[in-house]
């Protein structure tokens, strides 16, 4: 009877094969869904809130407006990173 990967392959061994391939397409597919976010919204900004002064009931706080760049070069590279590991993925199959 064939194994999980192949016809001359016991039933009793591991396919380590496949599970590499699935690691190679879902880091490839991750890589390429972050590159299209980081196209998409090149830009974002947090904002905290810090109580600076406490009188009894009343308090005084401020918020602070931290806005964060995300480089193009690190996207795209994030981008072809992943095609290239999705094409790596699919030519092992």
């Amino acid at each position: 009877m064939p194994g999980p990967c192949g016809p001359f392959q016991p039933e009793t061994e591991v396919c380590v094969f496949r599970s590499a391939t699935s690691g190679l397409m879902f880091g490839g597919a991750l890589l390429v869904l972050l590159g299209l976010l980081g196209l998409a919204v090149p830009m974002f900004t947090t904002k905290q809130t810090t109580d600076v002064a406490k009188v009894g009931d009343l308090k005084l706080q401020t918020t602070e407006s931290t806005p964060h760049v995300i480089p193009p070069l690190v996207t795209e590279g994030a981008l072809v990173l992943g095609i290239v590991l999705l094409g790596a993925g699919l030519l092992k199959r």
